[in-house]
């Protein structure tokens, strides 16, 4: 197996794979076998049918999609250990050849974690916090809000965010309005109407917000690394345990890992408040 790797400045990780001919076709004969053992013809039982008639009745682009199935993943895995790379998203596959009798060949878009520079972001940050320490007579003490603290993170900041990060961000916002237009018995077109916005526009939206979403998201995960913020399983626990119903807990404890970077946010939050 060949392959090659483009960055670009963005972070954006192109790798181009070509698998050789001989590998596909010795995947394709383990498919081949895989699927004759599953094929019933008529008067045959099932697996024993004459290795050529059943060949024949086989169908060439299930053969090929069985065979891109099993190699895509395993020469993707090969590709990313032989570079050295640590992806944080799953691939973007573009297949470029799949012809009989040559090699194939296929485009993986992914990239790694950013650098992140907080900056001065204790700095920035306890501009904001000092605001509530001020204790004025006859007046209740309120915290900063959470939204005043991410913001100065956000002026503070510099990362690079990859474009197929930043797109699969935009596209997730967007599914997410359109399920919500369609739960008001709206098409997107009476949507836009009523709110004075095109489709380009709305996606220009759905840029900033979430550029800004995910780089407090990186901003936050390198504050916690930098201070050692941990959630031990004792919180995860807990956080269950307060599930407000049976099926909100099911979801959790489903996604504990998810459930645990929430968590974190939320303790590096507290810690940035408490500067």
């Amino acid at each position: 197996m060949i392959s090659a790797i483009q960055k670009a400045k963005d972070g954006t990780i192109n790798l181009t794979v070509t698998i050789p001919r001989t590998r596909v076709d010795d995947t394709k004969k383990e498919v081949i076998e895989a699927l004759s053992r599953e094929t019933q013809l008529p008067g045959f039982r099932k697996g024993k049918a004459p290795k050529k008639l059943v060949e024949e009745k086989l169908d060439e682009e299930k053969i090929k999609e069985e065979v891109l199935r099993k190699l895509l993943p395993q020469t993707y895995f090969e590709a990313i250990k032989e570079n050295n790379l640590n992806p944080i998203v799953s691939p973007q596959i573009h297949v470029q050849t799949l012809e009989e009798g040559k090699d194939w060949q296929y485009t993986a878009v992914t990239c790694e974690l950013p650098n992140v520079d907080l900056g001065n972001y204790k700095t920035a940050v306890k501009e904001v916090t000092a605001k509530g320490k001020i204790i004025v007579p006859g007046k209740k003490e309120e915290p900063v809000p959470f939204e005043e603290i991410s913001k100065a993170i956000l002026n503070s900041v510099k990362v690079t965010i990859p474009k197929i990060i930043l797109e699969r961000e935009v596209d997730r916002l967007l599914s997410q309005t359109l399920d919500e237009i369609k739960r008001l018995g709206l098409n997107l077109d009476q949507y836009l109407a009523s709110t004075g916005k095109t489709s380009e526009s709305l996606r220009v939206e759905y840029e900033a917000k979430a550029t800004n979403d995910i780089r407090l998201e990186f901003a936050l995960s390198k504050v916690s690394d930098s201070e050692n913020i941990t959630v031990s399983d004792e919180e995860i626990e807990k956080a269950l345990r307060e599930a407000k119903t049976e099926e909100e807990r099911k979801n959790l404890e489903a996604n504990r890992y998810l459930l645990a970077t929430i968590l974190r946010q939320r303790k590096t939050l507290e810690f940035l408040r408490s500067l």
